[in-house]
């Protein structure tokens, strides 16, 4: 049923209506335009750019858009410039703004408009009934606006993400790859990462169960392949530890050392070396092991069938015994390497008699000969031993599981 009003004391048709407004509305909008321009820029600072320049640009372009929609919608209220609206959230999405910034220019934009409504019901002498319905119509065309803007904010957001996300992989990837630095700068750039003087690289176990959410927002990830690692800017600070040792509360993860950017591959190999101990159970620190934490230990396995021939040779002068007495010597061996104790004190440590202890040293020395007095050769045994020493826990470790 056609609605009707009586402004001046005269019955108008709802198309009557509608021409005699959009008539009056047309004249108002270039100043209505400058005005809503100037009232956003002067009330948020966002806004508050050269209006020569591109910012300044789009946003008379999208007011001139919006009002030019209003005098359409009023007609046909099914011919909302959704397009317009729509590109202004993607807009601001894409600008790196929160939502509620342009939330308050339409705010600013309906509060001016309201203020022109009232201007015109004086200007003409509108009728009451008239206002109502011109106020009414401005501020549902104005959430209707806003709802599509948040429409083309959230999809633009989500987009971004994807892309941005896809950017700081490669990015990372850049990174332990040692690229040039130029090329990280800008890299980094277009991804709005700040590059740091400094990294700390961490491997996690393949689908490990992280809660991703924890993670802070300024690392670098790749946690979907089949050696997943995330790098952090700066130095493990307690509240970074706190933080990763939360994300991965029910897996475990290696922390390399913190180092230069440019050194960030070393600091990804030794992480992924000492997830390997972690997980050979030689080393073990709980959720997050910190290489800083296992220095020698890491230097000790970075070759270990190298460490093995070290061993062999090393030893080659007990092959003659058997198993049980070489076992019994290199352990007594390498607590003496490692202590330079009494026979009282290597006794106490092994579990046996001082003069025990004795026996096995003269069967040592006879076997060794002279080697023992050399430093050289001396080093080279401790390392050996306490590399091995280190792995017999681990299967120590491992049997005491399958038996528990």
């Amino acid at each position: 049923m056609p609605r009707t009003l009586e402004p001046d004391g005269l019955n108008w048709s709802s198309s009557d209506l509608t021409e005699r407004l959009t008539a009056i509305i047309r004249r108002e909008l270039p100043s209505l335009t400058q005005e809503i321009v100037g009232e956003i820029r002067d009330g948020i600072p966002e806004y508050a750019r050269p209006i020569d320049g591109p910012y300044g640009r789009t946003l008379r372009s999208g007011v001139e858009r919006a009002l030019a929609g209003f005098v359409v919608w009023l007609g046909s209220p099914d011919a909302l410039p959704d397009d317009i609206c729509y590109k202004l959230g993607r807009f601001e999405a894409y600008e790196g703004r929160q939502l509620n910034v342009l939330q308050s220019a339409y705010r600013i934009g309906a509060q001016t408009g309201w203020r022109r409504v009232m201007a015109l019901h004086q200007r003409y002498d509108l009728a009451p009934a008239t206002v109502s319905v011109l106020a009414d119509a401005l501020f549902t065309y104005m959430e209707e606006l806003a709802s599509s803007s948040v429409r083309g904010y959230r999809e633009a957001r989500a987009q971004l993400n994807d892309e941005m996300q896809a950017g700081r992989r490669r990015l990372l990837r850049l990174i332990v790859d040692a690229a040039p630095h130029d090329l990280l700068a800008e890299h980094a750039e277009s991804v709005r990462w700040v590059l740091p003087d400094e990294v700390t690289v961490v491997v996690l176990r393949p689908n490990a169960p992280i809660v991703r959410t924890l993670l802070d927002d300024d690392l670098l990830t790749d946690l979907d392949g089949t050696e997943p690692y995330l790098l952090v800017p700066g130095p493990l600070t307690a509240d970074r530890r706190a933080m990763l040792e939360l994300a991965v509360a029910e897996s475990k993860a290696a922390a390399g050392l913190t180092v230069p950017l440019d050194r960030a591959p070393d600091s990804l190999r030794w992480a992924r070396q000492a997830f390997g101990l972690v997980h050979s159970q030689i080393i073990d620190d709980g959720p997050l092991t910190l290489c800083a934490n296992h220095l020698e230990t890491l230097w000790l396995f970075t070759d270990a069938p190298l460490i093995d021939q070290i061993a062999r040779r090393q030893l080659a002068a007990l092959d003659h015994l058997t198993a049980r007495q070489r076992e019994r010597l290199v352990e007594t061996l390498g607590v003496w390497l490692r202590t330079r104790g009494t026979a009282a004190q290597v006794g106490d440590e092994l579990g046996v008699h001082p003069q025990t202890v004795r026996y096995r040293m003269r069967q040592i020395e006879h076997a060794l000969g002279d080697d023992l007095a050399d430093p050289d050769t001396r080093f080279a045994t401790e390392v050996a031993l306490r590399a091995l020493w280190l792995r017999e826990q681990a299967r120590e470790y491992d049997a005491a599981g399958d038996g528990a």
